[in-house]
């Protein structure tokens, strides 16, 4: 068979390419694209001749297992059940990017390999595809990892039906792979992300507040907290909101009474709470009931975790109405130092007990 090529810019490929080669794909084709660390070989993961074909390509064993593709870290749950909080702090760090985690399958007593590239061409093909993406790298079993198309070719040209150049990877190097499946991180193989750098999340804590906007009242305990606990570097700090439709920086009044206590928070970008946040999050601190409430709506199984601020730092005794903290937004600056300094004292008190 003839293999064609296709030249694509790494930042914008043409849309219809890369529909092209996902239909290749959903139809038992193999393909080869770039992603940021080495060249890939892709199959439909759910179609067994494909696989096999796949395999036989690579003069790859049938009980090696294959790592699967996906376009965006949200969409791990389609492949696991694991709520392990190292998992999603490890993804919400390196993905999209050169890491592969070995998790718990939803088959009983199967793993499976899952990654999220940073590479344009190689997320928009694998989202267009809607079906698993088997991708082991593109050479023969025992030959090194083709950082160009030439160098994949080399083997494979006329064995797959669609090829995709789009230059030199980035990295040159395969992904760092991590087994997620017991309360320790363990480096199955050492690629782009150095194994010291993953050994030291095995004991990091992650704290996570929530306000409606993440522009006021969480920013302030985030970055309160942060400055609180700079020698700490096994304590992750974040926060994020329940409406959060646009990214925005803090508001100005915010910022000044973080500047007042010499915090800068000039580089705050609001986020959405979302799967991944929820999950990675050892403690979740919220404003009010009705943000526990959104919390709980969107991921019951964190209700162990989620806090109001205040009650968790409340003396014995403290009356429930009294624990929210009002949302200062649109008051004039007294309202933010009085909010600043409620959620200053809660914040010191939650210090003590890390």
């Amino acid at each position: 068979m003839k293999t064609e090529i296709l030249t694509l810019h790494p930042e914008f490929p043409e849309p219809a390419a890369i529909s092209k080669g996902a239909s290749i794909i959903r139809n038992g084709g193999l393909v080869v694209f770039p992603t940021e660390t080495v060249y890939g070989i892709a199959a439909d993961f759910a179609n067994p001749d494909a696989v096999a074909r796949l395999r036989k390509v690579k003069n790859r064993a049938a009980d090696k297992p294959l790592t699967i593709m996906i376009s965006q870290p949200e969409l791990i749950s389609n492949y696991t059940r694991s709520h392990k909080t190292l998992l999603y702090k490890l993804i919400y760090r390196y993905w999209p990017g050169p890491l592969t985690v070995v998790v718990e399958s939803r088959d009983p007593g199967r793993t499976v390999g899952v990654r999220v590239p940073d590479h344009e061409i190689a997320r928009r093909l694998v989202a267009e595809v809607q079906t698993p993406v088997a991708v082991p790298s593109a050479n023969l079993e025992g030959k090194p990892a083709p950082r160009t198309l030439q160098e994949a070719l080399v083997d494979l040209d006329g064995q797959v039906d669609l090829a995709i150049d789009g230059g030199e990877t980035e990295y040159g190097q395969g992904s760092t792979v991590v087994d997620v499946t017991s309360d320790q991180l363990k480096v199955l193989r050492e690629g782009v992300i150095p194994a010291a750098e993953i050994q030291k999340m095995n004991g990091l804590k992650t704290i996570l507040f929530v306000c409606t906007g993440n522009s006021c009242r969480s920013v302030m305990a985030h970055y309160l907290l942060q400055h609180l606990v700079r020698d700490k570097p096994y304590i992750e700090v974040c926060s994020a909101g329940t409406s959060v439709f646009l990214q925005s920086k803090a508001s100005a009044d915010t910022l000044m009474v973080l500047g007042e206590k010499g915090i800068d928070a000039s580089g705050h970008l609001s986020q959405p709470i979302n799967t991944i946040l929820l999950r990675k999050a050892d403690l979740i601190f919220v404003m009010t009931r009705a943000h526990r409430q959104q919390v709980l709506e969107r991921m019951p199984e964190v209700e162990k975790r989620v806090y109001l601020l205040k009650e968790f730092a409340a003396e014995p005794g403290s009356l429930l109405a009294d624990l929210d903290i009002p949302d200062p937004i649109g008051r004039d600056r007294s309202e933010y130092q009085f909010c600043m300094s409620v959620i200053e004292q809660a914040v010191q008190k939650v210090v003590g007990l890390l």
